[in-house]
C-alpha cells in the first residue's frame, strides 16, 4: 500500500508540475516576435551528439542518406559479464548462481525501411540474438543485461524483430525537423499530427522512454534502469508483440494508445491471436516543456491492462496450504481472461553544466502472476548522466543509477513457500527489497564504434536477504553501421 499511495501522490504532483511547465512553455512561445517561426535555439550543451563532420566524430561507420526513400543500417552489440563467488545460505532452481561465472551475449540487427509515400513508411528489421546471460537470466528481478533472451533454447536463428507500417496524418500545416532513423524515415513532420503504427514492435521503442536511461546499447544495462521494472508490458520471450499504436503529437503534449497481443503463457514465444481471450491496452500521456528555467524536461504518465491466461498467487498458496497441491504452483491456477494492471511515472530533466537526470516509478497489482517482463511489483529508479565535453570527449558519456524493487505480499509468500516464478525461485525466501546500483562509462572509439565499462552491485538478489550481495562488472562493444 505504501508504494501505491506514493505512486498515486507522485502522479498527481507530476501532472500538476508538467501541466504548469507546458503552459509556461506555450506562454513563452506566444511572446515570440513571430509566432509562425520557432525561436532560435541555443546549442544543446547537454547532448552527447556530435556537431562536427570530422571522421572521428561520426556516430555511424557509414553515412546515411537524408533524402533517399530507402533506409538500411545495422547494429552489433556484444556484452561480457561476470561475477565472483558470493554468499548464499541456500540456492534453488531459479537462483542466481553463487559460484563465480561469466557469460557473453550478442545481438545483431539489420534495420531496413522504405517510404511508400511522403506520409507512409514500411519498416522491417531482421535480428539475431545469441550467447547467454549469467545464470541464464534467472535469480534477479532487475537482471543485469537487457540483451539476454530469457529462453536460451530459442537459439541464434535470425527472426523478424519489427515489421511495422507507419502512417502520418497531418493535423497542421507547420512542420518541424525530425531525426531520420530505423524507426522513422521522415526528416520533417507536421507540428501537430497523428501517427498510426501497425505490425510487430517492442513497447520500449515508443513507451516509457527517456534520454538518460532507455538505451541498453550505449547507456545502462540493467532491466530495472532502462525500463520500468513494474511495467509488465505485452511481449513474447524476445520482447516483441503485434498490434497497433495511435500516437497524437504536438510540441508540448503527446498521448498514445496501443492495443496488442499477449503471449499464451508467461514468458512464452507464441502469441494468443484471439483478442477475445488475451490482449493488452496501454495508455501514456506526455508533457514537455521548460520546467526549470530554460532547461527542457518531460513527464510521462503510463497505465496498462493485460488480459491473459494468468495464474493467481493467492489461489496457489491456498491450494498448497490445504494439501490440494504438493507444492505452490501458480501455473496450476491459471484462468483465461484474468486481468493484471499497473501504473508508471517517468520524468526527465536537463540541468545546468550538461547534466541530465531521470526518475521512474512503477506499480502493478501483485496478485496475478508476473507474466511478461520480470518479477517486480513495485519499482523506483533514478539516476543521471553527463557527456564528455569537460574532458574533450564530446561523444563519450558517463552515468549512474539506483534501483529499488519490491514484491507484493502474495508474491513474496508464494516464493517463501518454495514456489517458482518464470525467473525467481530460491526454494525459500528471507524477504528484503532488491537494491541495485549501476554505473557506466561509454567511450566513442572511432566512427560507429563504442566501448563501455559497466559495474553493478546488487543487494538482496531475488529479494533474498540470505543471498548476496553480488558485484557484476561488464564490458560492452557496440558497432553502429
Amino acid at each position: 500500500m505504501f508504494f501505491l499511495r506514493l505512486t498515486l501522490a507522485l502522479m498527481l504532483f507530476a501532472f500538476s508540475l508538467a501541466s504548469a511547465g507546458a503552459l509556461r512553455a506555450q506562454s513563452l512561445e506566444a511572446r515570440s516576435p513571430n509566432p509562425q517561426e520557432p525561436a532560435a535555439a541555443a546549442p544543446d550543451q547537454s547532448s552527447g551528439e556530435s556537431t562536427s563532420d570530422t571522421p572521428g566524430d561520426l556516430l555511424t561507420m557509414f553515412p546515411h542518406s537524408e533524402s533517399s526513400r530507402w533506409w538500411i543500417s545495422g547494429q552489433a552489440n556484444i556484452i561480457l559479464q561476470w561475477h565472483g563467488d558470493f554468499f548464499a545460505k541456500y540456492s534453488g532452481t531459479n537462483s542466481l548462481h553463487a559460484r563465480g561465472e561469466n557469460a557473453t551475449s550478442r545481438v545483431m540487427t539489420l534495420a531496413t525501411g522504405f517510404a511508400l509515400t511522403p506520409s507512409t513508411e514500411l519498416l522491417v528489421d531482421l535480428e539475431s540474438a545469441g550467447g547467454h546471460g549469467i545464470s541464464e537470466a534467472f535469480g534477479l528481478g532487475g537482471f543485469t543485461n537487457l540483451d539476454v533472451v530469457r529462453n536460451p533454447t530459442l537459439g541464434t536463428r535470425p527472426y523478424w524483430a519489427r515489421i511495422l507500417l507507419r502512417q502520418i496524418v497531418p493535423l497542421s500545416s507547420k512542420r518541424v525537423k525530425a531525426e531520420r532513423g530505423p524507426l522513422g524515415l521522415a526528416t520533417a513532420l507536421p507540428e501537430r499530427r497523428l501517427e498510426i503504427r501497425f505490425g510487430k514492435f517492442t513497447f520500449p521503442d515508443f513507451y516509457d522512454l527517456n534520454e538518460v536511461g532507455s538505451d541498453s546499447h550505449l547507456q545502462f544495462l540493467n532491466w530495472g534502469v532502462d525500463n520500468n521494472g513494474g511495467y509488465d508490458y505485452a511481449a513474447d520471450t524476445r520482447g516483441y508483440t503485434w498490434g497497433a499504436i495511435f500516437d497524437y503529437e504536438q510540441p508540448h503534449f503527446a498521448a498514445r494508445f496501443a492495443e496488442t497481443l499477449m503471449p499464451k503463457v508467461a514468458n512464452g514465444i507464441d502469441m494468443e491471436w484471439n483478442i477475445t481471450r488475451a490482449r493488452a491496452e496501454n495508455v501514456e500521456v506526455e508533457f514537455r516543456g521548460a520546467l526549470l528555467s530554460k532547461y527542457e524536461g518531460a513527464v510521462r504518465l503510463l497505465t496498462y491492462v493485460n488480459h491473459a491466461n494468468m495464474g493467481d498467487y493467492r489461489e496457489a498458496i491456498q491450494a498448497f496450504q490445504s494439501g490440494q497441491d504438493r507444492k505452490p504452483d501458480v501455473t496450476a491456477h491459471r484462468r483465461q481472461g484474468r486481468i493484471k494492471y499497473g501504473f508508471g511515472i517517468n520524468a526527465e530533466q536537463k540541468l545546468p553544466a550538461g547534466w541530465r537526470t531521470y526518475v521512474r516509478l512503477g506499480w502493478n497489482e501483485g496478485r496475478s502472476e508476473s507474466f511478461v517482463y520480470t518479477e517486480v511489483n513495485q519499482a523506483i529508479s533514478f539516476g543521471g548522466d553527463h557527456d564528455g565535453r569537460p574532458w574533450r570527449r564530446r561523444n563519450d558519456r558517463a552515468g549512474g543509477a539506483f534501483v529499488l524493487h519490491a514484491l507484493s505480499g502474495d508474491h513474496r509468500e508464494y516464493l517463501a513457500l518454495g514456489g517458482l516464478g518464470f525467473l525467481l525461485g530460491d526454494g525459500a525466501l528471507n524477504y528484503g527489497r532488491e537494491r541495485i546500483v549501476e554505473g557506466y562509462y561509454t567511450a566513442h572509439l572511432l566512427r560507429g564504434a563504442f566501448m563501455t565499462f559497466d559495474l553493478q552491485r546488487i543487494v538482496n538478489p531475488g529479494y533474498n536477504r540470505d543471498r548476496g550481495p553480488v558485484v557484476v562488472p561488464a564490458m560492452r562493444l557496440h558497432l553502429d553501421f
